[in-house]
């Protein structure tokens, strides 16, 4: 038996990794914001064009270290495709803009909510785009989603825009990229370089004007601000990793391991958690509870009806 190749064992491993690369990605993702911390004092804009313009070339390595310029080359000659690419830039860059802007203004919990929210606004999505109807588990979660941001706005007496942005445009970017025929690293790639002239402009301009921190105060501001490329471009890679390894409602579970890091950076940053903060997530985290036990449940009978 020995130097038999194991058909068993060889999926398990493809599993293993696919959990690490999930686990992994999903983690930097909810430590994102002690990177951004470490740059507050550095705009929203300056850092959004360093993420845009540091993604390139970090990019660009990684698709050559991975043997995907083919996939590039085949995405760039549909003007199709490029057209979805430049509106999902957008929808990106937006979601990182505000994501951003908030960690540095110590709005963290806010941010964290409306990853939470995610995966309830793609049944939404689901609904309005696609005209999809809802199981009666997925009603009664949308309807405590809901009820959730409700107590937030009224208690708060603020409506909880970053949250419902950030889950709105990483919905939608969600629904571009999924509906694109092209994968994660090149996607990625193309849309940071058509963002990217407009990346250095910005910055030329800011540099110009004397306004911009990269250059302008250490070596050790510029060199974060250069990481930023990489803090961009390695989850997304784990997470390529782990989508193609693992079933989507593992998936659908690991996700909630960013959220669930970012509250308790919220928390450990001393950021205000109210009376309402605590029933907005308490009905947000029992309808995600409803949403993955129904989920599971559906994908499990699918699975046996595929085995008889």
């Amino acid at each position: 038996m020995t130097g038999k190749h194991n058909p068993a064992s060889s999926a398990e491993a493809e599993v293993r990794i696919g959990l690490i690369a999930g686990v992994a990605a999903y983690s930097l993702w909810g430590v994102f914001p002690i990177y951004l911390k470490a740059i507050d004092d550095v705009s929203a804009f300056e850092i959004l064009a360093h993420r845009i313009l540091w993604s390139v070339p970090f990019g660009a390595l990684l698709i050559a270290l991975r043997h995907q310029w083919l996939e590039v080359r085949t995405a760039l000659v549909s003007w199709r495709v490029i057209g979805l690419l430049a509106i999902s830039a957008l929808a990106i860059s937006g979601n990182w803009l505000i994501y951003v802007w908030a960690v540095i203004h110590d709005r963290v919990l806010e941010a964290s909510l409306g990853y939470y929210i995610n995966p309830l606004m793609y049944v939404a999505a689901g609904v309005f785009i696609l005209g999809e109807r809802l199981r009666r588990a997925q009603i009664i979660a949308v309807i405590l989603a809901a009820a959730g941001v409700t107590v937030l706005t009224i208690g708060a007496g603020v409506f909880p825009w970053v949250s419902l942005s950030l889950a709105v445009l990483f919905t939608l970017y969600g629904y571009l990229r999924k509906t694109t025929p092209v994968g994660a690293m090149p996607g990625l790639f193309i849309e940071t370089t058509l963002l990217s002239p407009l990346a250095l402009i910005y910055l030329f301009m800011i540099v110009n004007a004397g306004s911009a921190v990269f250059l302008g105060q250490s070596t050790g501001k510029d060199i974060l601000l250069i990481l930023a490329g990489p803090v961009t471009v390695v989850p997304l890679v784990l997470f390529a990793l782990s989508a193609r390894r693992l079933r989507l409602s593992t998936l659908g579970f690991l996700q909630y391991i960013g959220p669930t890091l970012q509250f308790i950076l919220g928390l450990y940053y001393g950021e205000a958690f109210t009376t309402y903060h605590a029933i907005c997530f308490g009905l947000i985290w029992t309808a995600l509870a409803i949403f993955s036990i129904d989920a599971a449940r559906t994908n499990r009978a699918e699975r046996l009806a595929k085995a008889v």
